[in-house]
């Protein structure tokens, strides 16, 4: 690597507009994550390139510096084609739960490295931890052994796949850069690309509990990532999905598992059942395999052996009962009419409130807590109806809570008029 640059130089290209040379890329990904870039200097770049952003091949070098950062997972042994999914992330979104072994089911083999939650948005592994016994560290060779035995896995990323990503994503949620495109793409992108999957579906969420408000946005930051999927050699395709209505009924940890099972059980909420097949159906037609049938593999039971397969495969006890919370407030209608929306966000809050998120990552979780929603936008309701339902372990928790959620929740005399679930498709 060359070490004729100077941190400041960088940041003052970025600063005043210009467009940073592939050399420059190089350098600043590799000696910020050799400690020689320091982070306040890396802040200061985030904050120029939040400002004044990236050109697509910026944007290109930046994301495979950070691949270039760690290893790249070697997928070759496994003789099922690879495809994988990610969500930008929403309120009760735990589709990667039933989606992953459903896929494994339909013949393909699903390597899905997952996160944890940060903020009103939560995390699939804190999700699946609900399960005792389960674990989400998983060497590499467990694995690559798992994806070939069972089809499908869900795991933490090993720290040695794009460490650079790993250390910027902290630094960008503690200096306001968290919502800029070509970094949003670039850290998920140098993942999904590092993990050695052939094919990617992307499920970028819009609205009021996502990150992306306007499908404009949503629409730019799907774009940019099926170009650079699309630059590596990794098929990548992408869905805009609303995320102003939580999905489903339960927001939490364990709730969000029961419900999962439900789907995978050939029931569940119908919004659930919705995105998960439209997922399946992209990721099935990007691996290859466009004849498969996910509605059949749910309603035959192949989804769910795949499901307990994968649970047991990670040490967990697929038949044991989920944790209850002992504090149950149940929040009832106060007048006759039509639920004419729940708020993502304001719900998603709520559910952090009582414990189910975390403000810092390394806060505990409780597995417990959450929101159950009894009514959905659209549903006839009568005063005197229970509207949903706040969980907790600590009942200290829960006025706060209430008063989030008691402004996600609006009746009005009539339906309102229904909208779709799937946007967009991008790819």
């Amino acid at each position: 690597m060359s070490s004729g640059f100077a941190a400041v130089d960088v940041i003052r290209v970025k600063r005043d507009g210009g467009v940073l040379s592939d050399a420059q890329i190089d350098w600043v990904m590799d000696a910020y994550t050799r400690g020689v870039v320091a982070d306040e200097q890396m802040s200061a770049l985030a904050m120029a390139i939040l400002l004044n952003g990236m050109t697509g091949p910026e944007i290109a070098r930046w994301t495979a510096a950070m691949i270039a950062s760690g290893e790249r997972l070697d997928l070759s042994a496994v003789r099922r084609p690879t495809v994988d999914k990610h969500s930008t992330g929403g309120v009760g979104d735990k589709i990667t739960l039933p989606l992953t072994p459903l896929v494994a089911a339909c013949g393909a083999a699903v390597p899905q490295l997952s996160g944890r939650g940060l903020g009103h948005t939560g995390g699939t592994l804190d999700k699946l931890e609900s399960i005792p016994g389960w674990r989400a560290a998983l060497r590499n060779d467990e694995f690559i052994a798992q994806l070939g035995d069972v089809g499908a896995v869900i795991c933490a990323a090993g720290a040695g796949l794009a460490p650079a990503d790993r250390k910027l994503y902290a630094l960008r949620d503690v200096t306001g850069t968290v919502e800029a495109i070509p970094l949003i793409a670039s850290s998920i992108m140098s993942k999904k690309i590092a993990e050695g999957t052939g094919a990617l579906v992307l499920d970028v969420k819009v609205g009021s509990g996502a990150f992306m408000k306007s499908v404009d946005q949503a629409r730019e930051l799907a774009r940019t990532m099926v170009e650079l999927g699309g630059a590596h050699g990794v098929r990548t395709v992408a869905l805009l999905t609303d995320m102003s209505t939580p999905l489903g009924l339960a927001i939490g940890n364990a709730v969000e598992v029961t419900e999962s099972v439900e789907v995978l059980a050939g029931g569940g909420p119908a919004d659930v059942v919705e995105l998960t097949l439209a997922l399946a159906r992209e990721m099935l037609d990007a691996a290859g395999l466009p004849d498969a049938d996910p509605e059949a593999a749910l309603r035959d039971g192949r989804a769910m052996d795949s499901w307990r397969a994968m649970i047991r495969a990670q040490g967990g006890d697929p038949d044991a009962p989920m944790p209850t919370a002992p504090e149950v407030e149940v929040v009832r209608a106060e007048r006759d009419g039509h639920v004419a929306a729940v708020d993502a966000y304001a719900m998603g809050v709520a559910a952090w409130r009582l414990g189910a998120g975390r403000a810092r990552k390394e806060d505990p979780v409780s597995v417990p807590a959450g929101v159950v929603l009894h009514k959905r936008p659209g549903d006839p309701v009568r005063a005197g109806d229970a509207l949903y339902e706040l969980r907790a372990e600590d009942p200290s928790r829960i006025p706060a809570a209430l008063a989030e959620a008691s402004r996600a929740v609006h009746i009005a005399p009539t339906a309102p008029a229904a909208t779709p679930l799937v946007i967009e498709r991008i790819g």
